[in-house]
């Protein structure tokens, strides 16, 4: 077994190699960027080395830096975690060439199945089924569109060397096509350095279901059961269980025994995930190959008991696989929900900043929380915007659904934006709930997981403002107890002491009276409603309070002008408004006209001068490798771009100047 492993990755992923690691008594050796030179896996490694500037491309894409790296610390190994150089061949040869370990596949079945299209035509050979579609080398737009129309809409455009839904796109009709191939190739280009792409048929309603394959160097070759990772938007995933809901252990074997086949057909080493579409029916077609360890690999960890990490290490040092195919077994059920800082009601735009506050769900037997973040640590617009991946265990599928919920009831979150919420409502609709799964689920649910805003409850703002009070108590304490300037109790000449706090939420605004009860808390007024309210405010921000008859646990983190309430497992981001000060809504820029994070400026799609219809595409952006296009607000005259292709644009900024039809029509009238 090795004594000092470099992991040529960060985040999540490098933190969960670490603890492994450390468990098995191996050294570590961290390499990092520049931005993430204080990130929670150089403060965990044992060593770690800075390779360059903090994009992916300076730094953690160098593989010559990592080599160089692991050769100045000793590292007798490499393991690549996910992403960045886990599937590049020319990286795998490398290591060997230095005599390093790759824990990993050889190089070779890395190419073999590094290109899907080369890909597919092996698995053909091997026996394994196949999507049908176009997955040769001829890529002219003209031929793609007739190879598309002969195999009948929908489509799927999908990069032949891609991955994690970059390079993707469904196309239902013809004149979509050469807009959602040149978008396709784009992306795939900048994110894997080649625009080939392959054309499928759309299977209706398909479930995504992968195996989980694992092989020796001594020919050994097991896989240890399937994940369901249906539930997806833009092509990632965004739930993933194991076992899959409905499976037989007749449909188990048949998709164990094509996996290992397509395993053994390129002498695959290591850890790797084949994965399949399947249609209603039962029928699967082979997708594609991941050559490496996945994302949602606890999910499969807590279904059997096995450490996959582990098991990477030991096969890669070269011991036979620890179990056969008949000692593996299933037992109980898995969910794991990614945690992404990231705006669902805007379409699931990365959102960045610093995690103010961080409370995560306690950990135990059957709740594990994955991360590469803590409290103080910032997402940044150079990587994923990943903060956790939480997963839960239980003996059947009903009760790990209820661990979840549960789970993500208690994550707090504050400082970016999360899907937290989002995820509470997606695992709480019927669809989910009863495994009527597919991988258009997201959309077929948008009245439940989008619904229309709700009124803030009395308690938000009874809660936001006993912190307010609360906080602004203790400061006065702090100050000069002889100065009357430091006494925050209301007091008016002639009438009874009453405070007044001007809130707000999203389009809600109230102000809220307080007046103080002789008991050392205060009388409310809410609208119409007057409860009493006394509460302890702890330094982290959580609030153990008495509302009326009502005792709750909630916690209330500043940001600023913000006021981020978490109760019942929701958040609200209140916001306090300076009654003398202009403004105060402590939003996030608004419109669709601004930057929502910074970014690259990569096509511009309308012409300036025109006039252009609500929804009319105007620009795209290119942001944490994936494309966002902004979209015309209203009808209205598009007089010019701020930004020409190729620029960098800070969060916020202004890129178009927009004239909306009746702001133009006003100044034309004024005019006259």
């Amino acid at each position: 077994m090795f004594t000092k492993i470099l992991i040529a990755n960060r985040g999540e992923i490098a933190c969960r190699v670490i603890r492994t690691a450390r468990r098995l008594g191996i050294a570590t050796v961290a390499v990092h960027s520049e931005a993430d030179a204080n990130a929670r896996h150089v403060r965990l490694a044992d060593e770690a080395v800075c390779i360059g500037a903090a994009a992916a491309r300076e730094s953690y894409l160098r593989g010559d830096r990592i080599l160089e790296a692991a050769r100045a610390t000793g590292a007798q190994a490499i393991h690549p975690g996910y992403g960045f150089l886990s599937e590049n061949e020319d990286f795998a040869e490398a290591c060997a060439a230095a005599g390093v370990v790759f824990i990993g596949p050889p190089a070779g079945a890395i190419r073999a199945m590094g290109s899907k299209s080369a890909a597919k035509a092996l698995m053909a050979e091997a026996g394994v089924p196949l999507t049908p579609g176009y997955h040769g080398d001829r890529q002219e737009p003209d031929f793609l569109a007739e190879r598309a129309a002969e195999i009948g809409y929908p489509v799927l455009i999908k990069a032949s060397a891609g991955g994690g839904g970059k390079g993707m796109r469904r196309v239902d009709r013809p004149e979509d096509f050469a807009a959602a191939l040149a978008s396709c190739q784009r992306e795939a280009l900048n994110a894997f350095g080649d625009p080939h792409v392959l054309v499928e048929k759309y299977v209706l309603r398909p479930r995504h279901i992968e195996i989980q394959v694992f092989g020796d160097t001594l020919g050994g070759c097991v896989f240890l059961f399937e994940r369901d990772c249906s539930v997806q938007r833009r092509h990632q995933k965004v739930l993933e269980e194991a076992p899959a809901p409905g499976m037989t252990p007749e449909r188990r074997a048949a998709m164990g025994r094509a996996a290992v086949d397509a395993a053994r057909a390129v002498g695959y080493v290591g850890a790797g995930t084949v994965e399949f579409i399947v249609q209603p029916d039962g029928a699967f077609y082979f997708m594609e190959m991941n050559t490496r360890l996945q994302v949602e690999h606890p999910v499969t960890e807590m279904i059997t008991g096995l450490d996959l990490v582990e098991w990477q290490l030991r096969v890669a040092a070269g011991e036979p696989l620890p179990l056969t195919q008949e000692a593996l077994a299933i037992d109980g059920h898995a969910i794991e929900a990614r945690i992404y800082a990231e705006d669902a009601d805007k379409g699931f735009l990365p959102s960045t900043g610093r995690l103010l506050h961080l409370a995560p769900p306690l950990e135990g037997p059957h709740v594990r929380v994955d991360t590469g973040v803590e409290q103080g640590d910032e997402i940044t617009p150079h990587y994923d915007p990943m903060i956790a991946k939480l997963i839960v265990h239980d003996r059947d599928r009903p009760r790990a659904l209820a661990r979840l919920r549960a789970a993500l009831a208690q994550y707090r979150i504050a400082g970016v934006t999360s899907n937290v919420e989002f995820l509470q409502r997606l695992v709480a609709t019927p669809a989910f709930a009863q495994a009527d799964l597919d991988t258009a689920l997201i959309e077929r649910e948008q009245a439940l997981l989008f619904p229309a805003p709700q009124p803030v409850p009395d308690e938000v703002w009874a809660l936001a403002a006993l912190a307010e009070l609360q906080r602004e108590a203790a400061e006065a304490a702090a100050g000069d107890a002889a100065s009357p300037w430091s006494v925050a109790d209301g007091w008016r000449l002639n009438l009874a002491p009453e405070r007044r706090l001007a809130l707000r939420c999203g389009e809600q605004a109230l102000t809220v009276g307080a007046q103080p009860d002789a008991a050392g808390g205060w009388w409310l007024s809410i609208g119409d409603t007057r409860l009493q309210a006394s509460g302890r405010l702890g330094p982290d921000g959580t609030l153990a309070a008495r509302l009326g008859e009502r005792r709750v646990q909630a916690a209330v983190v500043v940001s600023a002008e913000r006021r981020q309430v978490f109760l019942d497992g929701r958040t609200w981001p209140v916001v306090r408004v300076a009654r003398l000060q202009a403004g105060g809504r402590g939003d996030e820029h608004g419109g669709g006209l601004k930057a929502p994070m910074p970014g690259k400026v990569i096509a511009l799609l309308a012409t300036p001068g025109t006039v252009v219809e609500a929804g009319t595409p105007l620009l795209v952006m290119e942001a944490m490798k994936m494309e966002h296009t902004l979209t015309a607000p209203a009808r209205g005259r598009l007089q010019a771009f701020r930004f020409a292709v190729g620029d960098q644009v800070s969060d916020g900024a202004e890129l178009v100047d927009f004239a909306a039809e009746a702001a133009e029509a006003a100044g034309t009238g004024a005019a006259a």
